[in-house]
């Protein structure tokens, strides 16, 4: 069976984009060091903020699996339809000016929940409207971020560099879901919701401490002016000249479909169906987490010893099979399976997302790099509200283990692709 190649080594132009020297701990580089702390607070307000929007759905709104689902898949639209646009706007803006203005909305606009919930005024079609705001923010800020790391890291420390950012983020996602269990169950999900509301503001601070080099475009001259669509077009042309990014593309958004059903109804189904209490919900997410740290720790080594390409073909199949932990908690004890799902899940999608980025990365020129992460996200996760809303209203009809089995099956089918000659 031919194998897709490894990427290629960055070019010329690529090697002299970043500004950290190549000799200093990433660490010890100011910037950098400001963007895993950015990446802790992001996580935490991520975490707390999807955990209480969930919770209150189902607890104080009664939303049934549907309108679950429907919350769900509102928080990953915005990111399909808006990526390619965040991804232009991201190659010409200020970079840094961007970021900031994306997280202090994301205050306003979590913030508004515990408002309401204050006033006796919150409603279930106001989640649905947060849940879409916040997901917009979320993904035009994710995609700015990926286009400023490699100005701010030397290209031979990508890898490295996305292993601590992904390594950051969990750091927030261990204690993001067991502070928004302790604070659902103490103060209720509108209170702990602005805990989130924080964890954005801190956020905030730490892109505004960000070099003032990051406000200069990273396109600029004639070709800054050119259309909406030429600019589009140049993202789409990189990712359709690849044919590593191509293949990543088609597993990824086929995966997303599969795991995008399972992930809308895992708190309805780990809540209704297998009884499980808040604490216990925050400890499998944990789960998730620790999970991450380890496959942060194993990433660089691993892919460097197999190569970036085979690194993400295992560790897509091993992330598609855990899915069948979540129908399978039905046959037993819950809990056990889904701490052992988030496990296996966290270690090889970890390791699957940090080689993705790797790669992106590193083939991308750096005028460019900020519309191909774009078009990437939008390809990415465009298929999970589809996943999310199908799987909402099928399991609404056929109850929700056989949903979440098919979504494991497609899941596991897109994944198994990447082994395709």
């Amino acid at each position: 069976m031919e194998q897709p190649p490894d990427p290629p080594p960055p070019s010329a132009r690529t090697r002299t984009a970043g500004t950290g020297p190549p000799g200093r701990p990433l660490l010890r580089h100011r910037p950098f060091a400001l963007l895993c702390g950015e990446q802790i607070a992001s996580s935490v307000g991520r975490q707390v903020t999807t955990l209480a929007l969930a919770l209150l759905a189902v607890t104080r709104l009664d939303a049934g699996p549907f309108g679950v689902s429907a919350l769900m898949a509102l928080s990953y639209l915005p990111g399909a339809l808006l990526s390619p646009f965040a991804g232009v706007l991201a190659d010409r803006a200020r970079l840094r000016t961007l970021t900031v203005n994306l997280t202090v909305l994301q205050v306003l606009v979590v913030g508004s929940v515990p408002l309401a919930a204050a006033l006796g005024r919150l409603a279930l079609p106001q989640l649905y409207v947060v849940a879409t705001a916040s997901g917009a923010l979320t993904s035009m800020l994710a995609v700015a971020l990926q286009a400023a790391l490699p100005r701010i890291v030397h290209p031979g420390q990508l890898l490295s560099a996305n292993s601590a950012l992904t390594g950051a983020r969990t750091t927030g996602q261990i204690g993001g879901p067991a502070l928004g269990g302790v604070l659902v169950g103490l103060t209720g999900a509108s209170t702990a919701l602005l805990a989130a509301c924080t964890a954005y503001g801190i956020e905030s601070l730490l892109l505004l401490a960000l070099p003032a080099t990051l406000n200069t475009p990273a396109q600029h001259g004639r070709r800054a002016t050119e259309s909406r669509t030429a600019a589009l077009r140049a993202g789409l042309d990189v990712v359709r000249g690849e044919r590593v990014l191509r293949r990543q593309v088609l597993a990824g958004a086929g995966f997303n479909l599969g795991s995008g059903a399972a992930d809308a109804l895992f708190v309805l189904y780990a809540t209704r169906d297998l009884g499980l209490p808040a604490w216990q919900l925050g400890t499998v997410y944990a789960a998730f987490s620790g999970a991450t740290v380890l496959g942060v720790l194993l990433a660089g080594r691993f892919a460097a010893t197999i190569g970036l390409a085979r690194a993400t073909r295992i560790c897509a199949v091993v992330a598609a099979l855990s899915i069948f932990l979540i129908p399978g908690a039905s046959l037993g004890p819950g809990f056990p399976a889904l701490l052992a799902y988030q496990f296996l899940f966290g270690l090889a999608a970890t390791v699957w997302a940090i080689s993705m980025t790797t790669t992106q990365q590193l083939i991308t020129p750096p005028e460019l790099q900020g519309r191909v992460a774009g078009v990437l996200q939008a390809a990415l996760i465009g298929t999970v509200p589809i996943g999310a809303l199908g799987g909402g209203a099928l399991a609404a009809w056929l109850g929700n283990v056989p949903v979440l089995t098919g979504g494991a099956a497609v899941a596991l089918v897109a994944a198994a692709c990447l082994w395709w000659p």
